[in-house]
């Protein structure tokens, strides 16, 4: 009589019939909206630095792979063609060739690698490499291609501060908001994403289109992107109707900087998220919450990376928190 052996994973024990390849698909074809509106915000910049990050993401791990670990490479799972888009959505088009690929080892190399590769590495690899080079190369990282400026040029010129680092600027010289509004760019525009910034954040419009399709695709719950978006809102109105001369107003907060690509595209990311509904609500409004405070009371006019690498540190601990009951565990009282 011959006895069939069963393979018990670790847990959460459950299956579907999407591969990581399907995901990788689905989430680079959700992504393709916010890269077109990239292309022609922007021109060849932002089809260069996607196109570097992209390669080198996945040089880096099939060399890694190949000649350090000394495993089978698995570039074709498409997970480093992910992890090179969302950090070239996270960098300015005029960014410096060399700064990108540094990036992309940062990402590939220390924060997935390290850890064992793809469904072990504890942090977003693409906002590892981003923070890396915004610590590293503050001065690079900040300095924003004007939209619609230089198309066709290899080069973007002209550089000007982002709404967000106008308001940031404008409340430190004690400018009054009515003044800022004057400067800053229309609600329309913003939606649209006729705006400087990183390439991949500026157009609420196309990350919403990209959202709803992972939503359609059940690649992501709603959880994370709602909590987070509520979070931000909220706490930021309730700052605005506290002291309106002081605080811009929530639709701006929404609108503006990482937060439509960070709540669909990079809290999102199943490995570096909680399992659970609940925890995945705690883990949104976390982000949100330490998003605004790092806008409104930091030295810094966007939060967005670091609240999503903060709160990703904490998920171990929000997954044992939210964890359910153990089969057939009753509780007394």
């Amino acid at each position: 009589m011959s006895q069939q052996k069963l393979t018990v994973s670790l847990s959460p024990h459950t299956s579907g019939k999407d591969s990581v390849h399907r995901v990788m698909i689905d989430v680079v074809i959700a992504l393709l909206p916010a890269l077109a509106m990239s292309f022609y915000i922007f021109g060849f910049g932002a089809f260069r630095v996607t196109l570097l990050a992209v390669f080198s993401c996945v040089l880096f791990e099939y060399l890694i792979q190949k000649f350090m670990l000394k495993v089978k490479p698995t570039i074709n799972d498409g997970s480093a063609v992910v992890t090179g888009m969302l950090l070239a959505f996270n960098l300015p088009s005029n960014l410096p060739w060399w700064m990108v690929i540094v990036g992309s080892l940062v990402a590939i190399g220390i924060a997935k690698m390290s850890f064992g590769g793809l469904g072990n590495n504890p942090f977003n690899p693409a906002l590892v490499g981003r923070v890396f080079l915004f610590i590293s190369f503050p001065v690079a990282m900040t300095s924003w291609p004007k939209p619609i400026v230089t198309r066709m040029s290899l080069v973007d010129a002209v550089t000007g501060a982002t709404p967000l680092a106008i308001v940031k600027e404008g409340f430190k010289n004690n400018v009054a908001v009515t003044e800022l509004m004057t400067k800053l760019p229309s609600y329309l525009d913003l939606f649209i994403g006729k705006v400087g910034g990183s390439l991949g954040e500026i157009s609420a419009a196309a990350l919403i289109l990209g959202g709803m399709y992972l939503l359609y695709r059940k690649v992501i719950s709603w959880h994370i992107p709602i909590a987070m978006l509520l979070t931000v809102f909220v706490f930021s109105g309730i700052l605005w109707r506290v002291s309106p001369d002081k605080y811009i107003d929530p639709l701006f907060q929404i609108l503006t900087g990482g937060i439509f690509l960070g709540a669909i595209f990079m809290a999102t990311d199943m490995v570096t998220s909680p399992m659970t509904p609940k925890g995945m609500i705690i883990f949104g409004c976390g982000i949100g919450l330490i998003t605004v405070v790092i806008r409104v009371f930091g030295a810094y006019p966007e939060g967005v990376s670091f609240a999503i690498l903060i709160m990703n540190a904490f998920v171990p601990l929000i997954d044992k928190f939210c964890k359910p009951s153990k089969y057939g565990l009753v509780k007394n009282g």
